[in-house]
């Protein structure tokens, strides 16, 4: 199997990380680096034995595929260039910062007939993977995702920079868009909302609460699903799943004692093979790029993502306006 060449633009934290899985992959080939901080680029190469470009169109010229890991606002710049060249393209989540930008690349990538994958990294969590075949009829689903304060992200809201992630998972677990969207959220150290909390409703009667913050004490990354028979609970971060079904029709309130529940509810085992996302990511892309018919983020699923957050993002402006 020939190795794709696969580059990176862009190589802050996520474009290193990239630059670190594929240089451990056998069907990779590191074929450089390109990044507006010269010197960014220079160590990078040098840690991986690779090269830095001067420019991104000498990178593309010496590259199959292309990590995009720049800011979200160079995001339709950057992609347009390599699916225009004919180069594959994983773009760092959100697609990109308008629905505008993002039907111009998915648009750009069919007419070169070309992968435009997009880096919602949850979805290759194998925990998740595990839910979506474990979860058929969820009712009710809770996701938290809290992060300590960090630099990186804050040309967009907390919105579009971590809850974007939970509301790719919602979309792929419920199967359609909400009917109903309620969000409040605040700006706290940064421009934009730090700290915001939605809630959805689909058609067919399930509701969803989410909640993202880059201002937590601690990092947590869990969801939890309801079904009218079963709780399933998913840690993102350790990759542990626990699913409890009720296995009997509950006793006459006059009955209950304190073993009903454990008479009646049962926990299910679901095995999790634990493997780096990221890495199942990457593989998964580079597979695209040899022409495999496998499973990806398609540039689609990545736009519908993008309106569902654009959607919260317009709420939370509204809930800010000023009363008159």
């Amino acid at each position: 199997m020939k190795p794709v060449r696969i580059g990176v633009a862009g190589v802050g934290t996520w474009g290193a990380n990239h630059a670190r899985v594929a240089a451990g992959l056998p069907e990779a080939h590191l074929s450089g680096f390109f990044d507006e901080r010269t010197e960014r680029a220079e160590e990078i190469a040098a840690t991986h034995d690779s090269r830095a470009f001067s420019s991104l169109d000498d990178l593309l010229g010496e590259s199959d595929a292309v990590v995009i890991a720049v800011p979200t606002t160079n995001h339709h710049e950057v992609a347009l260039r390599a699916l225009e060249r004919g180069v594959h393209v994983l773009v760092e989540k959100p697609i990109a910062s308008s629905l505008e930008e993002a039907d111009e690349m998915v648009e750009a990538a069919r007419r070169s007939g070309v992968v435009l994958m997009v880096g919602h990294l949850e979805r290759f969590n194998p925990a998740v993977e595990a839910l979506f075949e474990t979860a058929t009829r969820p009712r009710f689903v809770e996701i938290h995702r809290l992060s300590p304060f960090h630099i990186r992200g804050l040309d967009v809201s907390v919105v579009l920079d971590l809850m974007i992630h939970d509301l790719d998972i919602l979309l792929t677990l419920v199967g359609s868009s909400p009917e109903e969207v309620r969000a409040v959220g605040v700006p706290v150290l940064s421009p934009t909302i730090d700290i915001a909390n939605a809630r959805l409703k689909f058609d067919g009667g399930c509701v969803a609460n989410l909640t993202a913050s880059r201002i937590s004490m601690t990092k947590t990354r869990k969801i939890r699903v309801f079904e009218s028979d079963r709780y399933i609970s998913v840690d993102f971060t350790s990759q542990d799943i626990a699913c409890y079904r009720r296995t009997g029709d509950p006793p006459s309130p006059e009955k209950l004692t304190s073993d009903s529940f454990r008479e009646l509810v049962t926990r299910e085992n679901v095995v999790v093979r634990k493997e780096e996302p990221l890495r199942r990511e990457v593989r998964r892309f580079l597979a695209a790029a040899r022409g495999e018919d496998v499973v990806y983020v398609t540039g689609d699923e990545g736009r519908e993502a993008l309106a569902l957050a654009l959607r919260i993002v317009r709420e939370l402006d509204i809930s800010h306006e000023p009363e008159r």
